[in-house]
């Protein structure tokens, strides 16, 4: 198993256990479409697939991690400073390379280490963009922060090796995702009860028109003989039920990251599947209900 090198809000390392446990025994590659910080993708260490991921800053940080010599953002990340004032230095930075159309491979380089310094070393771990899209999240408290991060860059150069990564909506995996493979979604949402309402529900970023996309990309992969798995907030387990191929357990998540202290803690959260429940590799949660 491979630790993910970045802090990330919704991140699933405190539900890996239940997520896998729906994953089938065997399949041939694996996707996963909103891979943000990556927990189930490294943890799982596919021997292929692909990740995708509509923050282009991330995908240019996996890009690099996968395409240049791990020494090189080794190197680069070694040149940061434990200081306030630098980091804000290296917040401007970064988001003046983000204006830069066609960054050279050292633009890019360094792009990806300024990503993986702020996120290791501003609030909580946030990662916050205003309506001009400038990474705005101030600095944090740290003692001794990590962002150096030298052996899970050598061990994620690895992983990554035999990895296509994209940078577009997640219905690229439609044409990317054969019989066999295995899908895992993990979409933007705002965990809640299990007792609200879809009509009521809301995910900024991710609204009810994307998550029926999202279902009927599901139903279309089921019928193409694709395993989908699915992580998403209680309500949208109504756009399922007339779908017999589809089961939903009911989980609970530890969340840690927000910017609103009221939201931390264990929430609710729904896997929903395709798989049947003799090929996966252990069926010991309860369905909803």
């Amino acid at each position: 198993m491979v630790e993910p090198i970045l802090k990330w809000a919704g991140g699933k390392r405190q539900l890996l256990s239940e997520i896998t446990a729906q994953f089938p025994a065997d399949f041939e590659r694996y996707h996963e479409p909103f891979v943000g910080g990556g927990a189930v993708y490294f943890h799982l260490e596919p021997e292929r697939g692909s990740i995708n991921d509509l923050n282009d800053r991330l995908v240019t940080l996996y890009e690099v991690i996968r395409d240049r010599d791990p020494e090189d953002l080794i190197a680069e990340n070694e040149t940061h400073e434990h200081d306030e004032d630098y980091y804000y230095d290296a917040r401007d930075e970064f988001n003046d390379l983000h204006e830069v159309d066609d960054k050279t491979d050292d633009q890019r380089l360094r792009e990806a280490s300024l990503f993986l310094y702020l996120n290791r070393t501003c609030f909580n771990g946030l990662y916050r963009e205003n309506n001009s899209g400038e990474f705005n999240v101030p600095v944090g408290r740290y003692a001794n922060p990590d962002w150096v991060q030298a052996e899970r860059i050598r061990t994620l150069h690895e992983v990554l090796r035999d990895t296509t990564i994209h940078n577009e909506d997640f219905e690229y995996v439609r044409g990317e995702a054969d019989a066999g493979d295995l899908v895992y979604f993990d979409p933007p949402y705002e965990p809640v009860s299990t007792t609200a309402n879809f009509t009521d529900y809301h995910a900024e970023g991710f609204d009810k028109d994307d998550q029926k996309r999202l279902r009927d990309l599901a139903v279309d992969l089921d019928a193409n003989g694709v395993s989908v798995v699915i992580s998403n907030s209680p309500p949208v387990a109504e756009l399922y039920e007339e779908y017999d191929q589809f089961t939903v357990t009911v989980v609970g998540a530890t969340r840690s990251i927000n910017s609103d202290g009221d939201n931390r803690g264990e929430v609710a959260e729904v896997l929903i599947t395709n798989v049947p429940d003799a090929e996966k590799r252990r069926t010991t949660l309860s369905e909803y209900n």
